[in-house]
């Protein structure tokens, strides 16, 4: 009989553990670097970042009109870029994305264009001017390319997203002013992913998600400090399992969701100390799983390591089988 009524426990459990998700663990703080000021390695309002597939990072250092490059754990490897309109300058460069051959696109806000360079910062190639016509911008800050090499970039200021090929064809837009289903008031973050595009609707405190070709699929999120709600929500970045990070900027810190929309896990707080942030604007992450947050108004890149405890969904089952 006790064999028995264990069995049944057993059983029960197992039941109970297929019918709930799995536990999302917190990213765990590493390390971080940077400091206020024009130096290498220090930062005058970083804003977007970029993980290279080899690892590297890069950080548009807006405030400083330059592009930075750093290793996975902050060692500082070179920067490009100064003031101006010419090849390789800039004015206001405000995100960043690199591509699966490791060339990088910046979005150079000002200058109202985007930019492509080599991974060490050669110029290659730019594409883009002053305007509300196809093609043309206004004031862009999220750039993304999905793994056909396809461009994504927000056109902040004209409220609307472009698709471009890698050298710069325009291929299609959408939306426009407003509140309602594929509309947006500051497209700010874009991130592409399993044929789906996201979108950070930044004064609708939204997220919003696409098709690769524009069609509305789903949003989620409400202006508050709520778990899945959010005040200005900024930049974004997808891991390895589809899941989306959004940079929720005014409430000081990073939440995670599923593909759908379903609230995971948050990071972060307002302050100084490690983990915490002042204005959370960026995300990267790269091969391994890390994920780096540009912290705006620290004027630093801090880096977290996802917790990899194991996750238990249907052990019980088997334990069940050993007594029998």
């Amino acid at each position: 009989m006790p064999h028995r009524y264990f069995r049944i426990c057993i059983a029960a459990l197992a039941l109970a553990c297929a019918a709930c998700p799995a536990a999302i663990a917190q990213p765990t703080y590493l390390l971080q670097w940077g400091s206020q000021g024009g130096g290498d390695g220090q930062f005058q309002a970083p804003y977007g970042a970029a993980t290279s597939p080899g690892g590297d990072v890069y950080v548009a250092d807006r405030g400083n009109h330059r592009i930075q490059k750093f290793s996975g754990t902050g060692g500082y490897l070179g920067q490009w870029g100064s003031m101006g309109s010419g090849p390789g300058q800039f004015n206001l460069p405000t995100g960043i994305a690199v591509d699966g051959l490791g060339s990088v696109y910046v979005t150079d806000a000002l200058n109202h264009r985007i930019q492509k360079f080599d991974s060490s910062g050669g110029y290659l190639t730019e594409w883009g001017v002053s305007g509300t016509g196809d093609g043309q911008l206004n004031r862009p800050y999220g750039v993304t390319a999905d793994a056909s090499g396809n461009v994504y970039v927000a056109d902040t200021f004209n409220h609307r997203i472009q698709k471009f090929t890698a050298a710069g064809g325009f291929v299609t837009r959408w939306g426009s002013f407003g509140s309602g289903n594929g509309q947006f008031n500051y497209p700010v973050a874009v991130a592409v992913d399993a044929g789906a595009v996201y979108v950070s609707d930044f004064e609708n405190h939204r997220i919003q998600k696409f098709s690769e070709g524009g069609a509305y699929l789903a949003q989620w999120g409400t202006r508050g400090n709520a778990n899945g709600q959010f005040v200005d929500p900024f930049g974004l970045a997808i891991d390895a399992t589809g899941a989306l990070y959004v940079a929720d900027y005014g409430n000081h810190r990073v939440q995670r969701f599923s593909a759908s929309g379903t609230f995971l896990t948050v990071f972060g707080s307002a302050g100084v100390g490690d983990g915490q942030f002042a204005g959370p604007i960026g995300i990267a992450i790269d091969a391994s799983g890390n994920v780096f947050v540009v912290d705006n108004g620290n004027n630093r890149v801090q880096k977290f390591a996802p917790d990899q405890t194991p996750t238990v969904r249907s052990t019980w089952g088997r334990l069940k089988n050993l007594y029998r």
